[in-house]
C-alpha cells in the first residue's frame, strides 16, 4: 500500500524544503504507543475519569443488520439512544466550560428554538488496517515544511497521529490532520445546499459530487503524489438557470508552491476557465456568500495568512453519531428551521477535542479577523468553528454534523452547517435524505484525465 516516502513531492516542493525548515517527526518508541495506550489515529484510549468518555474499544466498523452496502441511506446502529439531557439557554451556565462560544452564541441569540440533545458518548471512529499501518509510518516520518504551509514523508493516514514540538508546530499539526483525514479513496454524492433567508424561506442548488482521495491511492506512494491530496468535482443538476455548470478542483498538498488548481464550466457561454481566485474567503455563489472558499469542508486550504496556536485537549459537546439527521425519506422542510437545523435531529455528544486559534497576520487580508477550530481527537475532523469579524465579534458559526460510516468506516461530515449570527441566516451543505441514496464509497482509482479540465465541457451536459 505504501512506497518509497524519502522521495520529495517533486522539484518545486523540494526548493521549499530547501528555503525553509522542516519539523521532525517523534521517535520509534514514542510511536509504539500507537494501538497500545493510544487509539491507532493517535487519541487515548482510556476513558475520562468521570467514566462520561468512554475507552475506545476498535469503535464501529460493523454494519447494523439490514444495511446492504455503500449509497444506501445509513441505518441507525444506536436506536435505542435516547437524549440524557438537553442544553438550552436556560441551563447553559451549567455547562459553559464544554460549550465553544459559538455554540453559547447560538443558544443565546435563538433562546426559544436552539438547543442541544446530548446523547451518551460512543466513540465509533475506526480506520482500515492499512490506513493504521500508514498513520504508524508517518508518525516517525512526517514533517511540516515552509511554516505550515506543506507535508513531506507522509502518505495515506493522519501525519501527526503524536502531536509533538512547539505551540505553533502542533496547531499546524493538527490542521494537516483534519486537510488530509481519511475518508476513502473515491466518493460520489448527489445532494443539495441551500441559503435559508431570515424568514425561513430557502432554494435547493443539486449537484453531482466526485472526489478521489489521491493521498490515499492504494496503488500510489507519496513520490506519486504529483503534489496532489484530491481531485474534486462538481456538476450542478438544478435549479435550471444554473444546470450544466460545473467546478473542478486539484487540492494541493503545497499551496505556497503550487496553489489550488480550479476552473469552472459555464454551460451558458460553453466556456472552460480557470478559477484563480477559488481560495481564501473568496464569497461561495451558491451559497449566497455566507461561506467563503476556505470555510467549505468546514476548513480547506492554506495556512499562510493567519498565526496559529495550540490551545490544548479539552472535553467538549460536540455533534457526533448524526444519523437522525440523516435518516432515509426524512423531508427537508423537517430538518430546516427557520434560524437552524432542526435541533431535535441533531446527537451532541462529550468527546475530548483539540482547540486551535488562528489569528489574521498583520500583513494579510480575510474577512475573519480570527478563527477558533474544535477537532475531533479521534476523527481529525473540525467539527465546529468560531469565526471573528474585523472588529473582533463573533459574527459565524461552523458546525459540521458529523457520523461514522460504517462501510468505510471511518467519522466523517454528513451535513454541514454555516451559520451568520450577524444577519440570521444560514447555509446548509449535503441535504440528500429526499435522494435516493448517499454517498457511495468505491476503491477505484480513476485514470487522471477523468479529473482534468479538457473533461469538463465534454462531461458537462445543460
Amino acid at each position: 500500500m505504501r512506497n518509497n516516502k524519502n522521495v520529495l513531492l517533486g522539484s518545486l516542493l523540494a526548493l521549499t524544503v530547501a528555503a525553509a525548515p522542516a519539523f521532525g517527526a517523534v521517535s520509534s518508541s514514542e510511536a509504539s504507543r500507537l494501538g497500545r495506550d493510544l487509539t491507532p489515529f493517535g487519541s487515548e484510549k482510556a476513558g475520562n475519569e468521570a467514566g462520561t468518555i468512554p475507552a475506545w474499544d476498535g469503535g464501529l466498523s460493523t454494519p447494523p443488520a439490514g444495511y446492504e452496502g455503500s449509497g444506501q441511506h445509513h441505518i441507525d446502529p444506536f436506536p435505542q439512544d435516547k437524549p440524557l439531557f438537553t442544553i438550552n439557554a436556560s441551563n447553559m451556565a451549567v455547562y459553559e466550560e464544554r460549550l465553544p462560544d459559538g455554540v453559547k452564541a447560538m443558544l443565546e441569540t435563538y433562546p426559544t428554538t436552539f438547543r442541544l440533545p446530548v446523547y451518551i458518548s460512543r466513540r465509533t471512529h475506526a480506520v482500515p488496517d492499512w490506513v493504521a499501518e500508514n498513520i504508524r509510518n508517518n508518525a516517525t516520518s512526517a514533517r511540516i515544511v515552509g511554516e505550515g504551509a506543506g507535508l513531506e514523508g507522509a502518505f495515506g493516514g493522519y501525519p501527526f497521529p503524536i502531536l509533538h514540538g512547539d505551540n505553533e508546530e502542533k496547531a499546524w499539526q493538527v490542521i494537516w490532520n483534519h486537510l488530509t483525514r481519511w475518508r476513502g479513496i473515491s466518493a460520489t454524492r448527489r445532494s443539495s445546499e441551500v441559503a435559508v433567508q431570515s424568514d425561513g424561506d430557502y432554494s435547493l442548488v443539486t449537484s453531482q459530487q466526485e472526489v478521489f482521495f489521491n493521498f490515499y491511492n492504494p496503488e500510489g506512494g507519496e513520490d506519486e503524489l504529483d503534489n496532489i491530496i484530491f481531485y474534486y468535482l462538481s456538476f450542478t443538476q438544478s435549479p435550471p438557470r444554473l444546470a450544466g455548470g460545473a467546478v473542478l478542483v486539484h487540492e494541493t498538498l503545497n499551496q505556497i508552491v503550487n496553489p489550488r488548481y480550479g476552473w469552472g464550466y459555464n454551460a451558458g457561454q460553453r466556456r472552460v476557465r480557470r478559477a484563480p481566485n477559488l481560495g481564501y474567503d473568496s464569497p461561495i455563489a451558491a451559497s449566497d456568500n455566507l461561506r467563503t472558499a476556505d470555510d467549505t469542508d468546514i476548513f480547506n486550504g492554506a495556512l499562510d495568512r493567519y498565526n496559529w496556536r495550540y490551545e490544548g485537549l479539552r472535553e467538549m459537546y460536540i455533534p457526533y453519531n448524526n444519523y437522525l439527521v440523516s435518516k432515509a425519506g426524512t423531508p427537508y422542510e423537517d430538518i430546516l428551521g427557520v434560524s437552524h437545523v432542526n435541533p431535535d435531529l441533531t446527537r451532541w455528544e462529550l468527546h475530548r477535542v483539540h482547540v486551535v486559534e488562528a489569528t489574521l497576520k498583520d500583513d494579510a487580508r480575510h474577512i475573519y479577523s480570527k478563527r477558533r477550530f474544535y477537532v475531533d481527537a479521534d476523527s481529525w475532523n473540525v467539527l465546529l468553528v468560531d469565526q471573528y469579524d474585523s472588529r473582533g465579534e463573533l459574527w459565524r458559526v461552523t458546525m459540521g454534523l458529523a457520523k461514522n460510516y460504517y462501510e468505510l468506516p471511518g467519522v466523517w461530515t454528513v451535513l454541514d452547517v454555516y451559520h451568520d449570527l450577524q444577519a440570521r441566516r444560514y447555509h446548509v451543505l449535503g441535504l440528500d435524505t429526499e435522494e435516493s441514496g448517499t454517498r457511495v464509497f468505491t476503491d477505484d482509482v480513476p485514470n487522471r484525465r477523468y479529473f482534468s479540465p479538457a473533461s469538463l465541457r465534454r462531461r458537462s451536459v445543460r
